[in-house]
């Protein structure tokens, strides 16, 4: 009968959370949504990739990073922030306002394109690689669909209705995923991969209309697209600092190094990489309606801010270990024996990528106060340090150079953003900082784990190292999670200090 009771109570919780209409329902529900439809996508991206890495050669994959990293130059040097503008904006689901959202970007979009179709020989020049000029003008056609999908599309994602959100952004890409895969039978070269990058913002394009319908008004509302500029000066130049963060590494290694080794280390770094764009996609697409419904409350945006962080690094710590550790045996399982030549590297990424991840929480935080600037400030101090290191690290150590600069420069912004949220929230940074303490406890004994069996010789075969780390990290997060739901039960005020009335805003 206890049995019968504690069930039927957890049933009632959950069913609490998932149909109430409280902000934390609403979050949970459109958490759900994302987090089932991206890990769909994902896990048929990576099973893409160990197909391809299989029918194609490397040299596909470098020629294929030098296109979409060309391509973003352009793309982000015209970002305008219009649908992070829409979001934060109290109007933002009126039309007068999604429909001038709609329009600043299709404008963007179009002459981010103009310039991409002009520049594209030049590119190709620069690289020596003449295959390059018509790859960038096919795979950015992808960049038109992805602006011109429908205008109420956004304004779903403004109001918590995530699952026709999810259904848009993760059904595309696994429609592209597939079609990718069927054409590299056909094709077995870098085309399959470009046209299959395309075939991704067009399929969004026509589900967004199919599940969100409603075609962009000609007029548009002067008004209402000034507000939103008023927005968008606030992240003006994020953009281009943004990619200098995340595409520097292959516009050096692209000159340093050869083709075939940037393709392993390109793919070999998608492994973390295309993770963390899930997991902070799906961090601002939730708590950015979230805290932006709360912008004025400090002391309730503090709380998620802490609570979302410690869960965070107490799922992300030993993972991002467990990836470092095994990650020669996980190249090999996934790609085959040619692409463990990029472990070094993605042993640094998957802390880079845990750094980045824990940035995005706080980064929604200032958006959600409207205080982009500040952001851009934090982004600055990054790109700086990023200018700074990559070029002698990856002369220096190579491709694992090109990400310890990552790690450095993620690691400084990250620190550097924190700090600013004393001023703006009031938050603790001691408090913030007591987050880490459980989660590099577990670390610790799953290193002390793993390197003793490694020391004793143990381990022997891939696929028993990466079973050996899993269950080490599964059993250390698994402790530390229930000690965290412990210490939350029992000290109810752990998050119930108010931020100082005496903080001044920056």
């Amino acid at each position: 009968m206890g049995l019968m009771r504690s069930l039927s109570r957890a049933r009632s919780r959950v069913g609490d959370v998932l149909t109430g209409d409280a902000l934390r329902a609403k979050v949970m529900r459109g958490g759900a949504w994302l987090g089932t439809g991206s890990v769909a996508e994902q896990a048929v991206r990576f099973g893409r990739n160990m197909i391809l890495a299989r029918l194609l050669v490397p040299g596909a994959f470098g020629t294929m990073a030098i296109v979409l990293s060309s391509a973003a130059v352009v793309n982000t040097l015209t970002d305008i922030g219009e649908r992070g503008a829409i979001i934060q904006n109290p109007r933002g689901d009126e039309q007068a306002y999604f429909n001038a959202s709609w329009w600043m970007g299709f404008g963007r979009a179009l002459l981010s394109y103009f310039v991409i179709f002009s520049v594209a020989p030049w590119i190709a020049h620069f690289y020596g690689r003449p295959e390059l000029s018509g790859l960038l003008r096919v795979a950015l056609l992808g960049v038109l669909f992805n602006a011109a999908m429908s205008p109420r599309g956004i304004v779903v994602q403004r109001q918590m209705k995530l699952g026709r959100w999810a259904a848009i952004t993760n059904g595309g890409g696994i429609s592209g995923v597939i079609i990718t895969v069927v054409l590299s039978f056909f094709m077995r070269d870098v085309w399959a991969l470009a046209i299959g990058y395309c075939t991704e913002d067009f399929s969004r394009f026509v589900l967004s209309y199919i599940l969100c319908p409603g075609a962009p008004k000609l007029r548009i509302d002067l008004h209402a697209a000034r507000e939103l500029l008023s927005f968008s000066r606030g992240i003006f130049g994020l953009a281009p600092l943004n990619l200098i963060i995340a595409r520097a590494d292959i516009f050096v290694l692209g000159r340093l190094c050869s083709l075939s080794a940037l393709g392993l280390y390109s793919l070999a770094i998608s492994l973390v990489v295309t993770p963390s764009v899930f997991i902070t996609n799906m961090l601002g697409q939730t708590l950015m309606p979230a805290l932006s419904s709360i912008q004025d409350d400090s002391y309730r945006m503090n709380r998620i801010l802490l609570e979302v962080t410690s869960w965070l690094l107490l799922l992300g710590m030993p993972t991002a270990l467990f990836i470092s550790l095994s990650a020669p045996s996980l190249l090999k399982l996934a790609y085959g024996p040619r692409y463990t030549a990029a472990a070094g590297p993605l042993s640094v990424a998957a802390f880079a990528v845990l750094l980045t991840i824990l940035n995005a929480v706080p980064t929604t935080v200032l958006f959600a106060r409207g205080r982009p600037g500040l952001h851009r400030q934090g982004v600055i101090v990054t790109a700086v340090v990023m200018l700074v290191a990559i070029y002698p690290a990856s002369r220096s150590w190579g491709p694992t150079g090109a990400q310890v600069a990552a790690l450095v420069s993620v690691a400084v912004g990250f620190v550097y953003q924190v700090i600013l949220l004393r001023a703006v929230t009031g938050l603790s940074v001691l408090r913030y900082g007591s987050a880490f303490v459980a989660p590099s406890a577990a670390s610790a004994a799953v290193l002390g784990v793993m390197l003793g069996t490694h020391r004793l010789g143990l381990v022997m075969r891939p696929s028993a190292d990466v079973a050996l780390c899993i269950v080490s990290c599964l059993i250390a997060s698994g402790l530390c999670a229930s000690a965290h739901l412990r210490a939350l039960k029992k000290h109810k005020s752990f998050y119930n200090q108010k931020p100082r009335e005496s903080a001044v805003a920056l």
